[in-house]
């Protein structure tokens, strides 16, 4: 190469310099989006608390996906598109009420009781459980159980965020678990409404004569309902703990001085469908969760995998949630969603190799 040529090169500008200023650009404005997007959630945790509602804790997961997606334009557009099933299935959980209603099924109050009865000698566990443990003020193992009926709330949307950053495949994975779980659960929620065993001791048999979805005693305490109301009376309590049955999963977050959650457990309580007991989504979700991430976390972590769903049993049955049908009945719907999309995804990819060869 002559000198001319090699002066001529060095002399020519860099092409390449302007996209790559401005990725430097876009790759600051991103931290910069970034840090902003910490400080808020941050600053709203310190002020409100923590997002126990699911709501806002998908716009904070969504904003701080777009943040850093700053500068990669099918990305952030991927964000919104992605994301939307979730929106999609928070909206159908709000609207199962008001279809239980316009389809007009009557309302079961007496099977599940009658079942755990049926399955456990007589004995309702809801009952059997808060004459034993239920004391007067929460003790600390209550903490636990109320973070673990919150985790219900929070746990799948952080674990989607997670999956989506990682690995897009293990993403969809997810995804059409927790919508497949979800949509069928609010169908039977719809066609199979079933009242919890807190509101089931708030109510007497004349109340609920003819399976009313809303009667006005599910809105009252649970004192003085003759008999217990449908559970039958608690025979004991520990000294000076109620002799009533209770809804009780929100006391832990009271002990932790954290009012906001627990007057946000209420609110959000009593905005959805009251009549949503079978199957226990809380059940189904946390084994589909244990039963998804087995294989995918290393051996050390599978204990907390086999204790979580258990540990959310007795939390849903001791608070009187549900009763324990109920859970068999989350477990069951899980296990037939996991395995329809295991072999779902067998057919696809026999498919996928068909059409090659």
């Amino acid at each position: 190469m002559s000198a001319i040529e090699q002066t001529s090169i060095a002399s020519a500008p860099d092409l390449d310099t302007p996209p790559r200023r401005r990725i430097g650009r876009l790759r600051i404005v991103r931290w910069i989006a970034v840090a902003v997007w910490a400080a808020v959630v941050a600053y709203r945790t310190v002020t409100d608390g923590l997002a126990f509602n699911r709501e806002l804790l998908l716009v904070y997961i969504c904003t701080g996906l777009l943040a850093a997606s700053i500068g990669q334009g099918r990305r952030m557009i991927a964000v919104i598109r992605d994301w939307l099933p979730f929106a999609l299935v928070l909206i159908a959980y709000d609207l199962s009420r008001g279809a239980a209603t316009l389809i007009g099924r009557p309302t079961l109050w007496h099977w599940q009781a009658d079942a755990d009865r049926a399955m456990f000698g007589g004995a309702i566990p809801t009952v059997w459980l808060q004459e034993r443990l239920k004391m007067p003020t929460p003790p600390w193992w209550e903490v636990v159980i109320s973070a673990v009926y919150m985790s219900f709330f929070i746990l799948p949307y952080v674990i989607a965020g997670v999956l989506w950053l990682r690995d897009r495949e293990e993403w969809k994975a997810f995804v059409r678990l927790f919508v497949g779980l979800n949509l069928i659960a609010l169908l039977i929620y719809a066609l199979l409404p079933a009242a919890p065993p807190w509101a089931a001791a708030r109510c007497t048999p004349g109340d609920v004569s003819g399976g009313p979805s809303g009667p006005g005693c599910m809105f009252r305490s649970a004192r003085g309902v003759p008999d217990g109301g449908l559970l039958g009376s608690m025979q004991f309590t520990q000294d000076d703990a109620h002799g009533w049955v209770e809804r009780i999963v929100g006391r832990g977050w009271g002990k932790l001085n954290l009012h906001s959650a627990t007057a946000l457990l209420d609110q959000g309580q009593a905005s959805v469908n009251l009549v949503a007991a079978i199957p226990s989504l809380h059940a189904g979700m946390s084994a589909a969760l244990a039963a998804f991430l087995w294989t995918r976390v290393q051996r050390r972590w599978r204990p907390l995998l086999v204790a979580y769903p258990l540990v959310m049993a007795f939390t849903l049955v001791y608070s009187a949630e549900h009763y324990v049908i109920d859970l068999l009945l989350g477990w069951a719907l899980a296990a037939v969603v996991l395995i329809g999309l295991h072999r779902f995804d067998a057919w696809r990819a026999r498919a996928t190799i068909t059409d090659l060869v």
